[in-house]
């Protein structure tokens, strides 16, 4: 795939790919955040019937066990193009239609030579967000295009899946 000449000078780059989807990648992306799964931890606490030393009561344990998965959104930006495929998304799930705008997806991030680094999987995922940045004719800055992604399952895969 010919990749435009940003690109080059680059570090890094993000192709998003949505299944289902005509084109092979959705999106080419200079900057992405929200990598990010945690796990809530819930605290038990219980008495024990043991006594320690000399201690007249039983001794406090505290156990830490695994809670509900949390999964931040994503939010991938890159410089505006003429493509309107992801803000028509957006727009779909707008329109209240959004459990048919549910997707899986994928994320490949490239190095520099265009060699893939890493793949992450996301799936239900929907366009929560969808932003550009401000407008200014005098700015010889980009114009930033942004969409945020929420999603119910995100995982990194090996690169070949």
């Amino acid at each position: 795939m010919a990749h435009p000449e940003i690109l080059i000078s680059s570090r890094f780059y993000l192709e998003l790919s949505l299944d289902g989807n005509n084109q092979a990648v959705d999106g080419i992306f200079m900057d992405c955040k929200g990598f990010k799964c945690s796990q809530e931890v819930i605290e038990v606490c219980e008495v024990t019937p043991n006594k320690w030393g000399k201690a007249q009561k039983g001794m406090v344990m505290r156990t830490k066990i695994p809670g509900n998965v949390k999964i931040n959104n994503i939010v991938l930006r890159r410089g505006l193009i003429s493509s309107l495929a992801l803000w028509q998304w957006f727009e779909k799930t707008q329109q209240g239609n959004w459990a048919t705008q549910r997707k899986d997806g994928s994320l490949q991030i490239y190095n520099q030579k265009g060699e893939p680094q890493a793949r992450f999987r996301f799936l239900n995922g929907w366009a929560t967000s969808y932003s550009l940045s401000d407008l200014s004719a005098s700015s010889t800055d980009y114009e930033i295009e942004e969409l945020e992604i929420a999603c119910e399952v995100f995982k990194r895969v090996n690169l070949n899946s």
